[in-house]
């Protein structure tokens, strides 16, 4: 069957909606971001009635989101699979594949995109060709992030928020719930799980100094310690928390362009910092008061810890599936390859086939015989949010509560 972009909608009389289902909560999704764009001050029983300003709120425009999708050795497959899983013509993707993958690794991925038409057409997916070396726990993790951050800052100009997903993450919404439910959300509201109180990551992550070797040779080796300890700086507070985060343009901007030496400095203080990751993108928006008060204190993963907690979660299996589906968060993290759970998700929670992309609006193919509904596709503004979508904006309402939201922000 040809596929084609625009003559679809030609044949049309009507022009496509860009929404089909609204979910019963977006009045009140509406209401609460028009109370966090009014002063920061708790409303008193005499504030004035919200009702008179649904009546001239037009939808909002569609966001669009910037993927980083990254892997290492051996999962190529993995990658590929995210990559079809969270796919939308709307958004940006960029695939690294690390030092330690091998070029034909590489080669195998970068042949991939080129020979999907989906990818030829929107041209909204890009392979990094030469890796980086990343050190597990050294600083190269967070250089990793900031070269993929400024390739989307110089490549695409038009995209909203950054997420950064590895090869054992997996969306748990289709994009169409996902953009059609930040699509009320405030494009500067930052999503960042952090906190001030470091415990036991005072004396075993911000005291001792670390050298990451990857910063000056070409092979991946253990980070060292020096026998030195170093005290916590004076100027600024230490935040730490989640490295998986959902970052908007703007803070990036900050973070790249640098026009503020509060990002350039802490770079270098995160130099010597184990696990940077987990710490430099928290303490430049809580020390900065231009951003401090954009933060939601929350990841978007679903992720089950040992007790106590370990240096990462557990493997997700087919008995947290109902507890990860009902959570809201978007996405979850971390599947092992192949896992059967991964199939249980597609099949109830994403509606794909194994091979096809996440079916959206701007499939307009059928599924007949096992063909890709997507492998036909039509105008990629076109969003069909499922019934799923009223848990994702249920979570959502309860992280912008008022009572969870700013007694949370950089605390």
């Amino acid at each position: 069957m040809k596929r084609n972009h625009s003559s679809h909608h030609k044949n049309n009389q009507n022009p496509p909606r860009k929404w089909l289902i609204i979910p019963t909560l977006t009045i009140s999704l509406l209401l609460l971001f028009i109370l966090l764009l009014l002063p920061h001050t708790k409303p008193s029983s005499s504030s004035p009635s919200f009702d008179n300003f649904t009546t001239q709120l037009n939808l909002p425009k569609l966001p669009k989101f910037a993927y980083l999708l990254t892997g290492t050795k051996g999962e190529v497959s993995q990658l590929k699979r995210v990559l079809q899983a969270t796919y939308h013509p709307r958004n940006y993707y960029l695939l690294h594949l690390d030092l330690e993958a091998s070029d034909e690794e590489r080669l195998e991925l970068a042949k991939y995109v080129k020979s999907e038409s989906v990818f030829v057409v929107f041209r909204n997916v890009m392979v990094v060709g030469k890796g980086d070396l990343v050190t597990y726990k050294g600083p190269t993790m967070i250089a990793s992030t900031l070269h993929s951050v400024a390739l989307f800052l110089k490549r695409v100009g038009d995209w909203d928020w950054f997420v950064n997903l590895s090869a054992s993450d997996y969306p748990l919404f289709s994009q169409d719930d996902l953009l059609h439910i930040f699509s009320f959300m405030p494009r500067d509201i930052n999503f960042i799980e952090h906190t001030s109180n470091m415990g036991w990551k005072e004396y075993q992550r911000a005291r001792p100094i670390i050298i990451d070797p990857a910063l000056y040779h070409s092979r991946v080796s253990s980070v060292y310690y020096a026998k030195e300890k170093r005290s916590l700086p004076s100027s600024i507070k230490l935040f730490t928390g989640s490295e998986w985060v959902v970052l908007t343009k703007p803070f990036l901007e900050f973070c790249v362009w640098g026009w503020d030496n509060l990002p350039r400095t802490l770079l270098m203080y995160y130099t010597n910092f184990l696990s940077s990751n987990e710490g430099y993108f928290h303490t430049v928006i809580c020390n900065h008061k231009d951003y401090q008060n954009t933060t939601i204190n929350h990841d978007l993963r679903y992720l089950r810890w040992d007790n106590p907690p370990k240096q990462h979660p557990l493997s997700l299996k087919l008995e947290h599936f109902e507890d990860m589906a009902h959570s809201g968060a978007p996405f979850a993290r971390k599947f092992d390859k192949d896992d059967p759970i991964l199939d249980k998700i597609d099949k109830e929670l994403l509606g794909r086939s194994d091979g096809h992309f996440t079916r959206g609006g701007w499939c307009v193919g059928n599924n007949l015989k096992g063909n890709d509904p997507c492998a036909v596709y039509g105008n990629r503004d076109v969003v069909k949010p499922s019934l799923r979508s009223k848990i994702l904006e249920k979570l959502m309402l309860k992280l912008l509560d008022y009572e969870n939201f700013r007694p949370k922000q950089c605390k």
